[in-house]
């Protein structure tokens, strides 16, 4: 006989795979498991739609105290949708098979409304390992608490009898193969290349001694990260402000100690740079506002970051963006920014875009905060680089703002020298120049808006008292206004990566 006759035929294989499926599915349903009665079967129908996912995920968005809790949630939910798309159009179709036999599990098991699409694969355990591994992919911790209810889900549809273990285990492998497709369009914050670090001397402050600690005790969580700054660092000292007192508070513990700490949003972590920078100290910036761009670009999310920072004396270099005259005028200080500068109606357009992107991601917001900001708005007048013309938005960011999949991203490089400038320039369809530019990429060019590098900025020609923005603080200018850099003029401590 030959060796090719000797082989099983692919209907004999198929015969024995079928057998073996079966055979598991039996042992299971043969099985008694302590408590899972009352357990699984409320836990798969809770899965239907992935309505236990998308609970799952406003969880993680309102019990979560970092970023990286909702990047996680976001993930989850969008793994699971290119899962169930996947699914629909190809899975179920690809190939037809019949439920299990349903008797054969006990009554109390079953489900009360037994599904009718084909078994293979099946859909819920594709959607809660898509789901688990999108959280995993950008939080571990979250990640470690999601895995145990996706892999009950999965089990519970074998439990109950609606799905033959194969359908099981191949749902969960085109669910974890959805989420790193996903990886794959819109990388993780880890895949991302670390930011541009030169490293800073900074003394290393075990347990905090010697940093003082000003905490905004009116800036968004920034009460309940103090409490948290306490306990890690019980040498250090922590004052609790009010907005008006934060300037004397800051030039204080400027001079007592060997370091500043900040806790508060980015006006307030601005207020402290410009006073770190000034009596040459270093900064040491505990998350703690709405807003955290800065200590995010940094790769700083939560209290622990920080402290693992100053324990160690790792820190590095940024620059510090820097405009003349200042908020106080000609005769006061100057200005400083650490993430951007804005006139015309960019101020109006991110805080409709902040108000929009966690409910419908950062790019659709995007272009629907650029139609909101125009209603009702006049573009101002201004002479730019020597040029008068008509503006509807200037945007100067300290660093190049680089874009993550399809929404406007971190900064990659925080000492590169140079301002990102964006502009948006006046005309006859400003709903058009402003909507192509919150769709345009990061360095586009066209007559209706542009995107360059430069190392300052000059404008004149302003009407007194031009509302601009900086950094999410409001302030009004004169006749004319200078933007540029002071490279690598702040030390701020931040975590190495590893």
């Amino acid at each position: 006989m030959s060796t090719t006759n000797s082989l099983p035929s692919p209907g004999r294989w198929r015969a024995r795979f079928q057998q073996h499926d079966l055979a598991a599915f039996q042992r299971v349903a043969d099985r008694h498991w302590p408590g899972a009665d009352a357990v699984l079967p409320r836990l798969s129908r809770g899965a239907n739609h992935g309505l236990l996912w998308f609970g799952a995920a406003a969880g993680m968005a309102a019990l979560g105290s970092s970023a990286r809790s909702r990047r996680a949630a976001l993930r989850g939910i969008a793994s699971l949708a290119v899962a169930s798309a996947a699914i629909n159009t190809v899975g179920k179709g690809a190939v037809r098979r019949e439920r299990p036999i349903v008797d054969l599990v006990p009554v109390m098991r079953q489900l009360k409304r037994q599904p009718y699409t084909s078994s293979f694969p099946s859909g819920h355990a594709a959607s809660a390992a898509a789901f688990a591994t999108g959280v995993a992919l950008e939080s571990k911790g979250w990640g470690a608490v999601v895995a145990p209810v996706a892999a009950a889900v999965a089990a519970s549809r074998v439990y109950t009898g609606v799905h033959y273990p194969s359908d099981v285990l191949a749902g969960a492998a085109l669910g974890v193969g959805a989420a790193f497709a996903l990886r794959g369009v819109v990388p993780t914050r880890g895949q991302l290349p670390a930011p541009g670090r030169p490293p800073g001397e900074a003394p290393a402050l075990p347990a905090g001694q010697d940093l003082v600690v000003v905490v905004n005790r009116e800036s968004g969580s920034a009460t309940a990260a103090a409490a948290l700054i306490r306990d890690a660092l019980p040498l250090a000292s922590t004052v609790e402000c009010a907005p008006a007192d934060l300037a004397g508070c800051m030039e204080k513990a400027a001079q007592e100690g060997k370091a500043l700490g900040v806790c508060g949003g980015d006006g307030t972590v601005n207020m402290a740079a410009a006073v770190a920078a000034t009596h040459n100290v270093p900064l040491a910036v505990f998350p703690g506002g709405t807003l955290n761009h800065f200590a995010y670009d940094l790769g700083i999310e939560t209290v622990q970051d920080t402290v693992t920072a100053l324990i160690a004396g790792d820190a590095v270099r940024v620059d510090l963006g820097r405009f003349r005259p200042g908020p106080q005028g000609p005769d006061g200080a100057h200005g400083y920014f650490l993430n951007a500068f804005s006139l015309g109606v960019y101020p109006e357009l991110v805080r409709t875009r902040e108000r929009w992107s966690p409910r419908i991601g950062g790019w659709p917001a995007g272009v629907l905060a650029a139609l909101e900001a125009l209603r009702g708005s006049r573009p101002l007048t201004a002479e730019l680089q020597g040029k008068r013309r008509p503006l509807w938005l200037l945007f100067v960011g300290n660093g190049l703002f680089r874009r993550v999949g399809p929404a406007p991203g971190r900064r990659h490089n925080l000492a590169d020298g140079l301002l990102d400038v964006r502009v948006v320039h006046g005309g006859r369809t400003p709903g058009l120049r402003l909507l192509a530019a919150a769709v345009a990429g990061p360095l586009s060019r066209s007559p209706a808006h542009a995107a360059v590098r430069r190392r300052r900025v000059r404008l004149a020609g302003l009407t007194p008292g031009t509302p601009y923005a900086y950094d999410g603080e409001v302030a009004h200018s004169g006749t004319e206004l200078l933007i540029d850099k002071l490279p690598e003029a702040l030390t701020v401590y931040c975590p190495m990566p590893v």
